[in-house]
């Protein structure tokens, strides 16, 4: 699907995080108002970092632990 250069790495690479894909994968179709972009491999990305790989396996989103987050005053 990819046409640009330096192509990105397949979707289903296993050598390849998924950060990685979507630094080097472009977006050809971005929905912001409804929080998600397609890539160029076919992947659909998330606003929550959660992914909908083309092959239909599912990404979970990365979660900061509720410890972690800062509390308001």
């Amino acid at each position: 699907m990819c046409v640009h250069r330096p192509s990105c790495p397949a979707s289903d690479s296993p050598s390849d995080s998924p950060e990685a894909r979507v630094v080097t994968a472009h977006v050809v179709a971005a929905h912001p108002e409804q929080g998600w972009n397609l890539l160029c491999d076919g992947t659909v990305v998330f606003d929550d970092t959660g992914e909908l790989l083309p092959d239909g396996r599912v990404v979970a989103p990365s979660r900061v632990p509720a410890g972690r987050l800062a509390m308001a005053a």
